[in-house]
Order: C-alpha cells, then structure tokens, then sequence
C-alpha cells in the first residue's frame, strides 16, 4: 500500500504537522493515531470542523456530504472522511469560515419560507 505525507499547517495554533497515511486510511484517524491533534466534530464527513483548503495534492473524499461539489472543486476537504491521493500539504480552517462559504448565501435573505422557489443569485 502506498503512504503519503501529509503536511498539515494547524493555522488556529499556529503549528505544523506531518503525517504518514496509506491509501487505504483516513487521514484524521491516521493522523490522531500518530499524535497529531486536529479540530473535529462528527467524524461522518457532515459537518465543517475538520476542514481544510487544501494548498497542493490531491484527496479522495466519497462521503464528505458536509462539502458542497462547488467547494470540494474550490479545494476543500473534510480530513475525517478524506483518503489521500498523494503526498498533500493542506491548512486547517475556521469552521464559521467554510459554513458561511457553504450556506451564507441562504442566510443573509432571511428566514425562508417552505413552498416557494428560492431566487438565484
């Protein structure tokens, strides 16, 4: 099985890891199972805590049903649900950030009311 090394810039505190993860592996587990403590939540691939941009490399991330297909081409992963590709070098982010990303644009018009057709932008 191929291992890739995973950087990983923890930008809350400030700290660099590195992380070796076979193919085969989720790179949050694998990563917790060498020390390296990261932000996580649900571990389900449903929410936005475990989060990164990814700067260079590439994942394979089949559940992460909390990242819209318009941030995953954007470069986002959730690393709890993620399978690296190759060798990667990816930033932690604020959780707050890559939900509004995700869903600000259904917030900032209010409440919405069930049954009628939402405006494009």
């Amino acid at each position: 099985m191929t291992v890739h090394k995973i950087h990983i810039h923890h930008r809350q505190q400030d700290r660099d890891y590195v992380a070796n993860v076979p193919e085969d592996r989720y790179i949050l587990q694998t990563a917790e199972n060498q020390g390296i403590n990261l932000p996580f939540a649900c571990r389900n691939g449903a929410c936005t805590t475990c989060a990164v941009r990814i700067k260079s490399g590439q994942v394979h991330q089949p559940e992460a049903m909390g990242l819209s297909p318009d941030l995953r081409r954007q470069g986002y992963a959730l690393l709890c649900v993620s399978y690296p590709c190759s060798d990667l070098e990816v930033e932690t982010q604020d959780e707050d950030e890559v939900y509004e990303l995700q869903f600000g644009r259904y917030f900032g018009k209010g409440r919405v009311q069930v049954g009628l057709p939402l405006e494009d932008d």
